[in-house]
């Protein structure tokens, strides 16, 4: 193991910083965001950013000795981007911006590029105020981007600075974030409501998404859904991996229960329209203060289908599971009622991955050219404020790219470093308006390196899916707009045989799949006709005359 020292750093900053000592110095300014870094809460991390580009840290550790910081590429060690520091016993203090080389090498940069703006101690914990740029243009720093960054972190028992001896964490945290629970604005009166299965036996089965239907409260006048936070039975958190909760049309005749959500009963399927959904890593999230779900009018639903999805990868016995979402609803009512769109590639029945792909992009199409018929009437303007991407286990990157008449007018939203662990509701910078007629490409990328075999598009842990989850206002009623490619088109590409969509699917096990084969099948997945299928809910009254629960409609573009 590498001890590193400080002799030249230590001296250097003790000057260079001695002034933070004296009293009278400015309050640091207000983070706005936090978050425990360990499981055991030593390790406690403040951040904010500033239209200069320029990120404010604080970290806060329980500990006297060093303590360290930093970010790494993928999650391991080599190429992490570090910096230690911490107050010698005499109260002189030392930090330095690192990195690591390999697995026992940790070296001091050439460019130091982060900036110590304070750091304390009393007799417990170790307090480091520093800033940065969110790009230094150092070789030996990474980038800190819209892209989910690898957090590491460590600290020692006293100042010798032994980074590879030390207690060590790693986090995947989303950093660029726009909007705090501070810049949100709490009504007066407002009421929670659980959505949740109650003490489920989940079975010993590695996948299984369990669906009931449940009333939303019952109110005399319109109220809005303001916020909703995931309530997980404490035992079972690595068992629960995302909720998602589904609007019911009104005309909707609903089944009583608990079953599969795509088993053998059709009816457990009802619902598609996502109301609020949670998925592993996620936290509570509280709409923007011009908007909310609205309930209570004849135009809402009524009944909800509440989806949760279990991985009991161990096949463990016994397990019982109570979770859900809590719901914060009230009379208060804000400009807008909240509405969100699922798009990205439609799960089955054609969606594939090759084998033994360091990377494969699939691509999944909305074109909301149809919108205004399906919708029953003209459909305003989708103001687009915040969004939740999905893969499962093999996917590496998610993007949303938007296109009007042909030409692409920007990235919706992205994460090239997406870890299905952290999955959770962002905020956009700023909203973003989608227009009837806009098309919507959404492009995965998956890395399937370690499996032998085609991974399928499915609800299991194990298949794939590409998803985006739009949240905007002000709410219509479509659900959803997927596609998904001509797998005819890329069967033939493939020189494989097929006439119908199961032949081509079934094709794609006869393939040879190596580099070229993978690198073939995505361009032409890429070149082939899009299926757009897009689905809408309708609530209308039951006292109108047409009323319907769902409707669908497939187009090829």
């Amino acid at each position: 193991m590498m001890v590193f020292h400080f002799s030249r750093i230590k001296g250097m900053l003790f000057l260079l910083f001695l002034p933070c000592f004296c009293s009278g110095q400015p309050v640091p300014p207000l983070l706005r965001f936090s978050i425990f870094l360990d499981p055991l809460n030593m390790v406690y991390l403040r951040w904010d950013h500033d239209e200069q580009e320029l990120m404010l840290f604080e970290l806060q550790v329980h500990t006297t000795g060093w303590v360290a910081f930093g970010f790494s590429p993928h999650g391991e060690l080599p190429g992490s981007d570090i910096v230690i520091g911490g107050v010698f016993p005499n109260g002189s203090i030392y930090f330095s911006d690192c990195h690591v080389v390999d697995e026992a090498t940790l070296e001091e940069d050439e460019s130091q590029d982060y900036q110590l703006l304070s750091v304390t101690e009393n007799e417990t914990s170790t307090t480091m105020l520093f800033k940065r740029h969110l790009r230094t243009c150092d070789p030996n720093d990474l980038d800190i981007t819209m892209d989910t960054a690898r957090l590491v972190t460590a600290f020692g028992t006293d100042d010798t600075a032994q980074f590879f001896k030390g207690q060590r964490f790693s986090k995947s945290l989303f950093l660029m974030r726009y909007r705090a629970p501070s810049d949100s604005t709490n009504p007066k009166i407002f009421f929670t409501y659980d959505l949740r299965l109650y003490n489920f036996a989940v079975p010993v089965q590695e996948t299984k998404y369990a669906c009931t239907f449940i009333p939303l409260p019952i109110v005399k006048k319109k109220h809005h859904i303001y916020k909703f936070e995931h309530i997980i039975t404490p035992h079972n958190i690595t068992l629960v991996h995302h909720i998602l909760v589904y609007a019911c049309g009104n005309a909707s005749v609903l089944p009583s229960g608990i079953d599969d959500c795509y088993g053998a009963n059709p009816d457990f399927a009802l619902c598609s329209q996502v109301l609020v959904g949670w998925a592993v890593g996620g936290e509570s999230y509280q709409f923007p203060d011009e908007a909310a779900v609205s309930i209570g009018t004849p135009w809402d639903p009524q009944y909800i289908r509440l989806e949760i999805h279990y991985s009991n990868f161990d096949l463990l016995p016994g397990l019982i599971d109570s979770s859900g979402v809590r719901i914060y609803y009230t009379p208060e009512l804000r400009k807008y009622d909240v509405g969100v769109l699922q798009t990205g590639i439609f799960t089955f029945p054609v969606h594939f991955i090759p084998p033994g792909a360091e990377s494969y992009r699939s691509y999944g199409l909305c074109n909301s050219s149809q919108f205004d018929e399906m919708n029953g009437m003209l459909v305003p303007d989708l103001h687009v404020f915040a969004y939740l991407l999905h893969t499962h286990l093999s996917g590496r990157g998610v993007k949303a790219a938007q296109y009007r008449n042909g030409e692409q007018l920007g990235i919706i939203c992205e994460d090239n470093k997406y870890d299905f662990r952290l999955q959770e509701i962002r905020d956009m910078k700023e909203i973003l308006i989608i227009k009837p007629g806009d098309e919507i490409l959404v492009e995965c990328n998956f890395q399937t390196l370690d499996r032998s075999g085609i991974t399928f598009g499915g609800p299991s842990t194990m298949n794939e899916m590409c998803l985006t989850f739009l949240f905007y206002y002000p709410r219509n009623n479509i659900s959803s707009c997927m596609g998904y490619a001509d797998i005819l088109y890329v069967a033939h590409v493939l020189k494989q045989e097929a006439s119908d969509t199961v032949e081509g699917m079934v094709a794609m096990d006869f393939v040879d799949w190596d580099n070229e084969t993978v690198k073939i099948a995505e361009k032409a997945a890429k070149e082939a006709d899009q299926v757009v299928m897009i689905k809408t809910i309708n609530v209308s009254p039951p006292s109108q005359q047409f009323v319907a629960g769902e409707m669908e409609s497939a187009l090829t573009f």
